[in-house]
């Protein structure tokens, strides 16, 4: 029998939110809308859809292993020397690679529970020890993961906002937290919704700060529209990219990915669409949440997180709303297994989701004998 390290043995395989075609097999519905992944629900950027068409007959070349043009686009668009630069597939392959360079089997990386679980698998498929906080209000308790730094920890991961909860921690904690920081650990900021985020005047942008050691994430998924051709980039101070670089697999992001990531770099009307349409659409949900009495909390992000009073409830929630052909995000596996995350969507569809929620909450509170529920204020 093939031997399999102890610490790959206790893995658990990423379970992805329900795909649309498995739904439509299993219930046979008209209609489905799915608000589970943090999509953006108007589709890719045109200018990335064009660019897309005019070099997929380029498809057989392999890609460059620098990724020179959409770094360079990076590099102009937000001030930044290319050296500070690399691009991978995605934010995943990205933590990955950090994970890889900067750690050791016997450090610890330090973050919260109830964060992106990206971070987690990719620190125990590793062999790393993986240290997590309490979350505080469910948002990031700076002050506690500062607290737990020890001489073990080479590594700390912070999202802003933070998946699945959308919250956001401010400027002044953020500055206040690097200071704790020592010099010698790595900081990661990872910033996937910032598009969204950085309406809010205290928000930290991570490449206003040149600590040295931060490594600040973003990707092209969420705001551009580019989720299924996986790109995502980190800026850091050169030293750290040159190691990331080492580890990093050569051919990606793959060819077409990053010529459509170039291009919906400079679709600013298309990233305002897309910022509105998210406002909107929020607003009605949280229109209808603070109707029916259900737990929301305040979101910088492109998603509201719902809170019930049991994981039952949310179970039973998440399940009643695929009856009726409406993907919501169940969070057990982030560690916040009474709550439901649900992503803005198009006028129609939050509309449709709308009267799902209306019928599914009402449906199973008289279920469960649970009245009206106060709205979560943090």
């Amino acid at each position: 029998m093939v031997d399999v390290p102890e610490y790959i043995r206790a893995l658990k395989a990423y379970v992805a939110g329900k795909p649309i075609d498995e739904l439509a097999r299993e219930k046979h519905l008209k209609r489905i809308v799915k608000l589970a992944s943090n999509e953006n629900p108007l589709g890719p950027s045109p200018k990335a859809l064009l660019a897309l068409q005019n070099i997929l007959a380029e498809s057989h070349r392999y890609v460059d292993p620098s990724s020179h043009q959409l770094v360079q686009a990076i590099a102009k668009k937000y001030d930044k020397n290319p050296e500070q630069i690399v691009c991978g597939h995605g934010t995943d392959s990205i933590l990955a690679y950090i994970v890889s360079a900067f750690t050791d089997h016997n450090d610890q990386v330090l973050t919260s529970e109830g964060t992106f679980i990206g971070i987690y698998v990719n620190v125990l498929k590793f062999g790393r020890n993986l240290v997590k906080v309490p979350l505080k209000n469910y948002a990031y308790d700076l002050e506690e993961i500062a607290t737990a730094i020890t001489e073990k920890t080479k590594l700390i991961y912070l999202a802003n906002p933070n998946n699945p909860t959308g919250s956001m921690f401010s400027k002044t904690e953020f500055e206040k937290f690097m200071n704790t920081v020592p010099d010698s650990m790595l900081v990661i900021l990872d910033e996937a919704y910032t598009a969204y985020a950085e309406e809010n005047s205290d928000y930290p942008n991570g490449f206003e700060y040149n600590y040295q050691n931060l490594i600040v994430t973003r990707t092209f998924s969420k705001a551009y529209g580019l989720a299924a051709l996986r790109v995502g980039f980190a800026v850091a101070p050169p030293a750290i990219i040159k190691e990331i670089y080492k580890v990093k697999l050569p051919f990606e992001p793959n060819y077409p990915a990053q010529i459509a990531a170039e291009a919906a770099l400079a679709d600013d009307d298309f990233l305002r669409q897309t910022v509105d349409t998210n406002r909107k659409s929020l607003q009605k949900l949280i229109t209808c949440f603070d109707k029916l009495g259900i737990k929301h909390l305040p979101t910088a992000a492109n998603f509201i997180l719902i809170v019930f009073s049991s994981e039952q409830f949310a179970t039973t929630f998440n399940e009643q709303c695929l009856e009726y052909g409406l993907i919501v995000r169940h969070v057990k596996s982030f560690g916040i297994p009474e709550a439901i995350r649900i992503n803005s969507g198009t006028e129609d569809e939050t509309e449709f989701a709308v009267s799902v929620i209306e019928k599914v909450y009402e449906k199973i509170s008289e279920q469960f004998g649970i009245e009206n529920q106060k709205t979560v204020r943090t």
